[in-house]
């Protein structure tokens, strides 16, 4: 008997409107994602990657389709949101932690409040997390007082908190300085070998290749390729797939 995905995307569809502009940014997209497997969304920027992400997240309402969550249709409009959310961990390429917080702070304040979780234990899990991704020292620290890569990395222990089914990483690496990425990928490769199921979107292709399990390719909207990271990126079966990945290796990205 095969297992229920954790995440299956069903024909989901969403345009953007503006006055009497219409933009479909994602076309019948159907995506399946198993316990314990990475799948890396790329393309160029604009592809829709992104947007995929928010829609999982319930951040964006799609137009048509369904999203579901362990076989749960998330989409339905009686779905409570918020409990939805509670089960996805989100990490977005501008860290989005709160100034005004030290790190611990911000990485228990949604297992105590949404959660229900005690301050006590909450700080224990969050310490916890913190050694485990080298910020053991940082927890007192406000988030201006931390590098980008370590605002990232305290940004992923924030979403690990709550201690998500599923965890969308969204261009986390685009805002750090080079030198810097390399930390924050490290952590990635660790979840992935501790089991937790991911969906990255990324530019990082040498990255992708390494740590995905399926790697997607969209083009305005529409996942053109699908496969293995070997499959996608030894041998691409789509022109624009074989297109894109061309230029990405002369550029010196793969």
């Amino acid at each position: 008997m095969t297992s229920t995905p954790v995440l299956r995307l069903e024909s989901v569809r969403k345009t953007y409107r503006a006055r009497h502009k219409e933009t479909v940014v994602l076309r019948d997209v159907d995506l399946e994602v198993p316990a314990h497997t990475v799948t890396a969304l790329i393309g160029a920027s604009g592809s829709g990657k992104s947007t995929l992400l928010r829609c999982v997240n319930l951040l964006e309402e799609i137009d048509d389709g369904a999203i579901f969550l362990d076989g749960d249709d998330i989409t339905d409009p009686r779905a409570d949101a918020d409990a939805v959310r509670r089960r996805i961990g989100v990490v977005f390429q501008s860290y989005n932690l709160f100034p005004h917080m030290s790190v611990l702070d911000n990485i228990t304040l949604a297992p105590r409040r949404v959660h229900g979780v005690d301050r006590a234990e909450a700080e224990e899990r969050a310490r916890e997390l913190l050694e485990r991704l080298g910020l053991g020292g940082k927890a007192g620290e406000y988030p201006d007082r931390l590098s980008g890569g370590q605002q990232q990395r305290a940004a992923i222990v924030r979403a690990l908190a709550v201690r998500p089914r599923l965890l969308l990483l969204d261009e986390i690496t685009a805002a750090l300085d080079p030198e810097l990425v390399g930390e924050v990928l490290s952590v990635v490769r660790d979840l992935k070998e501790e089991g937790m199921t991911m969906v990255i979107a990324t530019h990082e292709m040498g990255f992708a290749r390494e740590v995905a399990d399926q790697v997607c390719f969209l083009d305005a909207g529409v996942v053109l390729e699908r496969g293995t990271s070997a499959e996608v990126f030894g041998a691409p079966q789509e022109a624009r797939t074989q297109q894109f990945l061309k230029r990405i290796v002369e550029a010196g990205r793969l």
